[in-house]
């Protein structure tokens, strides 16, 4: 497969055109099919196949997105995205070998928007990429038409304008992902919203496959937010708790 990066002529370009996506995994076989495959989307890549190498690339290039497998030479993927993260916001779609929740929880705790457990198609992972992109334009968009006012919830505070939350006047750090999350339960305060309903409004994802990254992302959130504060009504969903009037 060539690695050189590639542009695509403006009247055949995907919605990927130019975005630039850096890939890290040192397994041969998968690095070249994601890069393909990310590449006919109109994407531009670059890979990097041990810890020191995607921190080195991630800050010489500036990638838009990153995705990042957890076990790496070097130091892992989990250290790479808290040292990526530390030098500027990237959105991470990181990816596991095993389907262990508390990896995928703690990737969540360091920056990371999104996981996918291997095996995984590269259909549903270019998806996803697509998704993790257009929050972050749907998040620069509301940055200059910000809403006005402060929700306040109880003790919950979420300011749009600011993309910010506090818990009893103290700052909360969520993820792009997490606030999105929060935002979509607290439109409609106490309403039960579907695993399926969360999916398809915050991650523009509709099949029913990724529900447990619904799942990992509410046990995140609870860990931030205190737990009281999102009700699971089991086989239905979740609904953000409020005070009594």
């Amino acid at each position: 497969m060539e690695q050189t990066h590639t542009t695509h002529n403006s009247t055949t370009a995907t919605p990927g055109a130019q975005r630039r996506v850096l890939v890290v995994e040192d397994d041969p076989t998968i690095v070249d099919a994601i890069a393909a495959r990310l590449r006919a989307e109109g994407f531009v890549v670059q890979t990097a196949s041990d810890g020191p190498a995607a921190v080195d690339t991630a800050e010489a290039w500036q990638p838009d997105l990153l995705i990042l497998d957890i076990m790496l030479p070097g130091f892992d993927g989990l250290e790479v995205c808290r040292r990526v993260q530390a030098q500027r916001p990237v959105p991470v779609l990181m990816l596991t070998a095993r389907d262990d929740e508390t990896d995928m929880l703690v990737g969540l705790g360091v920056g990371a928007d999104d996981y996918m457990t291997k095996p995984f198609s590269m259909r549903e992972l270019a998806a996803r990429v697509h998704v993790l992109l257009r929050r972050v334009e749907r998040a620069a968009l509301a940055a200059t038409t910000p809403r006005s006012g402060i929700l306040r919830l109880g003790e919950l505070e979420i300011d749009h304008a600011q993309r910010r939350v506090r818990v009893r006047s103290e700052d909360v750090h969520l993820t792009p992902t997490e606030f999105d999350l929060l935002v979509c339960l607290a439109n409609t305060p106490r309403a039960v919203l579907s695993r399926e309903q969360l999916l398809a409004e915050v991650w523009d994802w509709a099949d029913a496959s990724g529900t447990r990254t619904v799942d990992s992302h509410i046990k995140a959130l609870r860990r931030k937010i205190g737990a009281e504060r999102i009700r699971t009504v089991h086989g239905v969903g979740y609904a953000l708790e409020t005070p009594n009037p």
